[in-house]
């Protein structure tokens, strides 16, 4: 049905899409309910995903990577997630630890840890988020204190993605706490390193596949060589990374809303109720109208998005429209997937609430797509003073 539409995509594209849409059915969707059930993260997709080519898509090819633009990784992360939240997290996750190089790496840092990323060898992080500052990333308390020709690291992060196993982890720590955002400095640490400790492992509501993690550092040593851009420079680099990184979630909430309404078509055309399938009631399709026009909505606006945000490239300085885009796409692709998901458990009743349906595994794995890089409380705030600065500027 959804494939029958072409967006403007071209040959190339859609071929891909249709690749990616039918190892998903045919390697994925049988694995996604135990996933969730275990919680175990599933190595054996990031296997599937490194045979295929899938897990360094959006990383240039001269790292290893695909060399895809950000709309054919979207495709990617979204035709996953229609059948599995977790395993498409293992793209976006590996795509966000190497933005932060990709934007502000120097080429001898490119050429060390992008390859490895790309490959799948190694996973990565983003470490930005910490107890007292979540949204307020201007509140970072973990130090870097410089001594020579290396930093020393101290300080817990928490929620962070791929935690405890990624080999890679870009950290974001205050170089000089007194100057706010403008004293964070970001930096490229190996989980190796001596005083680098793994903490609590979140047990999650949703993604329960994706293992996340608290990070805790006694002192890390950080070459200099290993910090991305100058000192100070760290908010900025994270902004930027966000800016390019929000799609790819916008495209995990698009995959999951999409999978909640093929499940809800092929439920109610299977079922009957009076008679009748259930799918022949007016008030029912008038809800999977809904659905399929949010979807629709949602979708446009993303892949309008991408193709914002890859036209400016991975080393252009923050732009007010290529933020004002990613965090629209963000807001209303999430939104969407909760609103979809929501319904598509009403519309399987009973069914919808247990656990041998798909559906309800989606609404939980949706719920992170309103609140991970970045709550829609705050892509609202972007979208607003965004907004106002553009007001300003044409009065």
């Amino acid at each position: 049905m959804e494939h029958a539409l072409q967006y403007g995509l071209s040959e190339e594209q859609l071929m891909f899409r249709d690749m990616v849409h039918r190892l998903a059915d045919e390697r994925i969707a049988a694995r996604a309910a135990d996933i969730d059930a275990t919680g175990e993260f599933p190595w054996d997709i990031v296997d599937l995903f490194r045979e295929n080519g899938l897990i360094g898509v959006g990383i240039p090819e001269e790292y290893g990577g695909g060399g895809a633009d950000l709309l054919t990784s979207c495709l990617a992360i979204e035709e996953v997630a229609r059948v599995c939240a977790t395993s498409s997290l293992i793209i976006a996750a590996q795509h966000l630890g190497a933005m932060p190089i990709l934007i502000a790496g120097s080429a001898s840092q490119k050429q060390q840890f992008l390859p490895p990323i790309a490959s799948g060898e190694h996973l990565a992080a983003f470490a930005l988020t910490e107890p007292d500052a979540g949204s307020d990333a201007g509140g970072t308390r973990t130090r870097a204190v410089k001594e020579g020709d290396h930093y020393r690291l101290s300080g817990t992060k928490v929620f962070i993605t791929n935690g405890g196993l990624a080999k890679t982890v870009v950290v974001f720590a205050a170089t000089d706490p007194s100057k706010g955002i403008k004293g964070i400095s970001a930096f490229i640490v190996d989980s190796d390193s001596p005083g680098f400790n793994i903490g609590r492992i979140e047990d999650k509501m949703g993604i329960r596949g994706s293992q996340t993690a608290q990070l805790l550092f006694d002192g890390v040593k950080v070459p200099a060589a290993q910090r991305l851009g100058a000192e100070g420079e760290g908010f900025t680099i994270a902004m930027r990374t966000l800016d390019r990184t929000r799609p790819g979630i916008a495209a995990q909430a698009l995959g999951i809303a999409q999978g909640a309404l093929e499940a809800s078509v092929q439920h109610l055309s299977s079922r009957q109720q009076f008679g009748r399938p259930l799918i022949d009631m007016q008030a029912l399709q008038f809800m999977l109208a809904d659905m399929q026009t949010q979807i629709e909505a949602s979708r446009q606006l993303l892949y309008r998005a991408a193709e914002v945000v890859e036209t400016a490239g991975f080393e252009a300085q923050a732009s007010a429209e290529v933020t004002r885009h990613s965090a629209m796409a963000k807001l209303m692709c999430s939104d969407t997937a909760m609103k979809v998901t929501t319904d598509a458990v009403q519309l399987l009743g009973g069914y919808g609430y247990v656990r041998d349906y798909p559906v309800e595994r989606m609404m939980r794995d949706a719920k992170i797509t309103q609140i991970y890089e970045g709550t829609n409380q705050i892509q609202r705030l972007v979208i607003f003073r965004n907004m106002m600065a553009e007001r300003h500027r044409r009065t």
